[in-house]
């Protein structure tokens, strides 16, 4: 039975996420920050009579000790991880002069480092067994530029490429790493918006909506399973709904 570790796992996209690979007989570690929320989620998640297991282990992703302690727990209930999802995120806008150092840093940390954590810790593992799959939630802001989102462009873009050394590092090893890079997506957060301005968002493609988190997630089951993506690795693959395709030439 296979185990993936999703981080940001209690919410929008990492619970679709959750909910889907559960669904598809997997064995789930969830982790967040927030440890009643997780465990309620999981709790909503589980079935009586499966032989898969979820459960939720508070993480904070920007502190190494908290990634080792997710590491030991989650050998703790299973005897490896098939795949890990660096799922969690934040957003703030802003451009580098109206930024405080303590708000750049914070960004780069979540979006970033992250990362690198939880590869660090996770990737010896699956160096001994010589298979598994690292999947990060990239952006489609890591491939294009956005006003006044200078740290978030600057830590997606970084993830962008990060995933290309990792994929040949980790090649010979048999583990595949590869990023999704969605758009706008019908999360919660994304809701708060003014609907003037999801109506914008939903202009900009030519299917005439944006993403859905499940679309995210069946994406990413897609990517971290090796009987679907046994060729792929080292990829940026782009969830828009057909954002950014368009040259921006006038139509003839």
């Amino acid at each position: 039975m296979k185990t993936v570790v999703i981080t940001g796992a209690a919410t929008g996209m990492g619970l679709r996420m959750s909910e889907l690979f559960y669904q598809k007989g997997w064995n789930i570690v969830m982790a967040g920050r927030n440890k009643d929320k997780g465990e309620r989620e999981a709790s909503k998640i589980r079935q009586k009579d499966v032989k898969n297991k979820i459960i939720f282990i508070s993480t904070d992703v920007t502190d190494a000790f908290s990634i080792q302690n997710l590491v030991k727990e989650t050998y703790h209930h299973f005897d490896h991880a098939d795949a890990i999802i660096n799922n969690a995120g934040i957003f703030v806008q802003g451009r580098v002069d109206k930024l405080s150092e303590n708000v750049w840093n914070k960004v780069i940390a979540v979006d970033l480092n992250a990362v690198f954590l939880m590869t660090k810790y996770f990737v010896p593992k699956m160096m001994e067994r010589k298979n598994g799959s690292i999947l990060n939630i990239a952006s489609v802001s890591g491939l294009l530029g956005d006003y006044s989102s200078a740290p978030y462009n600057a830590a997606k873009g970084a993830v962008v490429n990060l995933v290309r050394s990792m994929a040949l590092d980790y090649g010979k090893y048999g583990i595949r790493v590869n990023n999704i890079c969605p758009g706008a997506t019908e999360t919660a957060m994304f809701k708060q918006n003014p609907i003037s301005v999801q109506q914008e968002y939903r202009k900009t493609s030519p299917l005439g909506y944006i993403a859905r988190p499940i679309d995210i997630a069946q994406a990413a089951y897609f990517l971290s399973n090796d009987e679907t993506a046994h060729a792929i690795t080292g990829i940026n693959l782009p969830v828009t709904a057909g954002f950014g395709i368009f040259s921006g030439q006038p139509r003839q």
